[in-house]
């Protein structure tokens, strides 16, 4: 086994790392001490669920709250923790915290995982990431405790705090506030939107990024252009999504920002997405599919991605070079940016297609939505997640999965490195 594992690349064995925690979170699930008496809880719910949580999705099928008990949303809540930090930083974390070394092969999938650069050390990034993560969440847990010991005991809100900080900061949208009415009976509670907005934009710009802000102590000018690009474009997507919603939607101000900072990753709610118009949708759909930063806990094609995409067509309209904040672009920035945005179109063109084909009877919107918000890890639906069919649920759980990974690293699951040793002449072809 261990020869077989030395023979594969870093984004295989990530991808079996993620498969086996998901797969031993749907039977931990299962297990009568998770389901609350009374409950028939299908596997296939199971395994969504689980997929779900360690994708960061979000996506429910079933009421957490209904379904599981206290030692089932627990199982819950460290499967999303799990995903969100990473299965390999979590097993490095393990490693380090019984004193054992990190070879060079889980140095090589950690920094395969958490994009981190050849330069960077692991063993120090590993242990910034759990102290940053225990910090944020404290005190978001802490921040949430004061709004939900209102409506709950203060054992039980505490443990719903909890539950709710690890679910914002790795931007999951998991809730166990019951009905799957999300966060809608606290759409004017300013403290709890406000908390789980910060939580949820910290956990989409990426340990990297925090880590390099604290670092600079704050100073912008000192920044690398990567964290410039995450924070400018992050900013300019928040503000945009909640100038357009506003305009589009009957919400509050307050309910545009935050489903403008929700939208993007963390597929929490406080107005029901089933009543909003077209234009609305497409908007939420746009943000959706360009999701959270590069190394963070979000999904979709990324900010940075976008960026480029953006510059390399400035670039080719005005025949100037890529350039950003003083910084020329790698020239193979856009080639791999283009190739991103395509993939992940690709498997949500042919993955709404499927869900058409299983479910006629539901509107293409409807499942245009529900593919875009699985490949993007958000987790909002229209409300059609719980009436899918087994073979639409698959289909769910499959983008989850990919959108987790990133179609990038998808994509080289199935590339075997053998030297190019024939070039052929180049040929021509008319673009455009």
């Amino acid at each position: 086994m261990r020869t077989f594992f030395k023979k594969q690349s870093p984004a295989r064995i990530i991808a079996v790392g993620f498969a086996t925690v998901i797969f031993i979170g749907s039977v931990l699930l299962m297990l009568p001490i998770s389901v609350r008496d009374g409950v028939e809880l299908k596997y296939i719910d199971s395994l969504y669920t689980a997929t779900s949580a360690v994708c960061v999705t979000g996506l429910a099928t079933i009421d957490p709250r209904a379904t599981f008990t206290v030692f089932g949303q627990a199982v819950l809540g460290l499967l999303i923790q799990t995903g969100g930090l990473g299965v390999t930083a979590i097993g490095a974390g393990f490693i380090l915290a019984v004193g054992k070394k990190i070879n060079l092969k889980g140095r090589n999938l950690v920094k395969e995982a958490m994009n981190l650069a050849p330069d960077n050390g692991v063993k120090r990034f590993v242990k910034d990431i759990f102290f940053t993560t225990i910090i944020i969440e404290l005190v978001g847990a802490i921040l949430s405790f004061t709004v939900f010991v209102q409506d709950f005991p203060p054992l039980e809100a505490a443990f719903i705090s909890i539950f709710h900080s690890v679910s914002s900061f790795n931007n999951a949208g998991f809730d166990i506030l019951g009905n799957l009415n999300s966060l809608g009976n606290y759409a004017d509670n300013y403290v709890l939107n406000i908390t789980t907005a910060m939580l949820i934009i910290l956990g989409g710009l990426g340990f990297l990024v925090i880590r390099e802000i604290i670092a600079k102590k704050f100073k912008w000018k000192k920044l690398s252009m990567n964290a410039r690009v995450v924070i400018s474009m992050s900013a300019v997507l928040i503000i945009a999504g909640t100038v357009l919603l506003k305009l589009s939607e009957n919400i509050s101000w307050l309910g545009a920002f935050f489903t403008s900072v929700s939208t993007r990753t963390a597929g929490f709610a406080t107005y029901n997405l089933g009543d909003f118009t077209n234009a609305g949708l497409m908007i939420t759909m746009a943000l959706m599919y360009i999701g959270a930063s590069p190394g963070s806990t979000g999904g979709g094609i990324k900010t940075t991605t976008f960026f480029v995409l953006l510059q390399g067509i400035k670039s080719s309209a005005t025949n100037k070079s890529e350039k950003a904040f003083r910084y020329s672009i790698p020239s193979n920035a856009f080639r791999k940016s283009a190739v991103i945005a395509m993939l992940g179109a690709s498997i949500i063109f042919v993955s709404t297609l499927f869900l058409c084909i299983f479910e006629p009877g539901i509107d293409f919107v409807d499942c245009l939505f529900e593919m875009v918000s699985a490949f993007g890890t958000v987790g909002l639906s229209t409300g059609i997640s719980g009436a899918l069919s087994v073979s639409s649920k698959v289909v769910t759980i499959i983008v989850m999965f990919m959108g987790r990974l990133g179609p990038l690293t998808i994509a080289t699951l199935w590339y075997f490195s053998r030297e190019e040793r024939v070039r052929l002449p180049e040929g021509n072809i008319s673009i455009g």
